[in-house]
């Protein structure tokens, strides 16, 4: 399409010089055409790019204006373009009479010079933004390349972490040769399953999300001595709402992890609100006094925050709350504002 565009201007700009005269087009017309063509590809493919782009502007002007000035001289030269007698600017004086003012020889001496600047000034413009646009283009591709790179890395460490918490659920249900074992086994298997053909896509159902989480919670619970202070509300329209896989589960990890004491006794607190394309998620728990590992501890937070910069920039809002028996954690999330990867 740019070079069809391209070709028109050629033609208009080429026949500019002879649209008042009633001189033919002759042999001046198709060197000023052809020339014209060849020095616009000459600017556009290799000056421009080579040269001006490359801060050799010096070297580009010079060269630019030695290749017009050798063009406005063969062509008057070797193809001569005289006005005839007629030509030029007619008006009408006071007393009704038309008089015919003639250009300047100069101005028309002038005229392929110009035609050349014009040409040069178009290509240059063009080719220069078009730089430009395949110059951020290949910028928005690598970032999101990063990206993408990025966020694998991240869900890689999501997978071991939840792993690594739930056979520690089950162990100690092993440990305590509960009868609840075969459950919590069922339970994990199908979180596995969700985990291993669902979480590959860049978002899922947010019903399944749920599901999920519903499903580790049913899974902290078989390990519990108490479960009377674990509370679950979820309340709003999931149909149809998408959201990054496997999100919120850090917060309900840490949630389970740092809100059970010693004795098996659970404090944890979740209220989910969707409406529309808004999702309002709230978590609290009790802080319970014991030793944290500094290597591995805040692993799935940091995880988290970094997903959700990369994910929905601009349109998250997370809120997190430490005081000296409870921890809060309150994240506003626009659910179609997901940047896809």
């Amino acid at each position: 399409m740019i070079h069809f565009v391209i070709w028109f201007l050629f033609i208009m700009a080429a026949s500019l010089p002879f649209y008042e005269s009633k001189s033919n087009i002759n042999s001046d017309f198709y060197f000023q055409w052809i020339s014209g063509i060849g020095l616009f590809y000459l600017n556009f493919y290799y000056l421009v790019p080579k040269l001006l782009l490359q801060k050799r502007l010096w070297e580009y002007l010079l060269l630019l204006l030695s290749i017009i000035i050798v063009l406005v001289i063969v062509r008057i030269t070797f193809f001569p373009h005289e006005a005839p007698p007629d030509e030029g600017v007619k008006i009408m004086t006071t007393n009704g009479k038309t008089i015919l003012r003639r250009r300047p020889p100069f101005f028309r001496k002038a005229l392929p010079a110009l035609f050349y600047l014009f040409i040069t000034a178009g290509s240059t413009v063009i080719k220069t933004l078009s730089e430009f646009y395949n110059d951020q283009q290949n910028k928005l591709l690598a970032e999101t390349n990063r990206t993408a790179t990025e966020l694998t890395y991240l869900r890689k460490q999501t997978n071991p972490h939840f792993l690594f918490n739930a056979l520690n659920s089950i162990y100690s249900l092993a440990y305590q040769k509960s009868d609840k074992v075969p459950d919590a086994i069922v339970t994990l298997s199908e979180m596995m399953r969700y985990m291993l053909y669902e979480t590959d896509n860049s978002t899922v159902f947010l019903e399944k999300e749920l599901n999920y989480i519903k499903n580790y919670i049913d899974l902290q619970k078989l390990r519990l001595n108490n479960i009377e202070n674990i509370f679950v509300n979820i309340h709003g329209n999931t149909a149809d709402k998408q959201i990054e896989p496997l999100l919120l589960i850090d917060f309900v990890e840490n949630a389970f992890k740092y809100g059970t004491d010693y004795k098996g006794v659970a404090f944890v607190k979740i209220k989910i609100t969707i409406e529309e394309n808004n999702l309002d998620f709230w978590i609290e728990n009790k802080m319970q006094e014991f030793h944290k590992d500094p290597k591995n501890s805040g692993i799935g937070l940091s995880n988290i925050e970094s997903r959700l910069n990369l994910l929905y920039p601009n349109a998250h809002q997370l809120t997190t709350l430490e005081s000296d028996d409870n921890y809060t954690v309150h994240l506003k999330l626009k659910l179609d504002h997901i940047l896809k990867k």
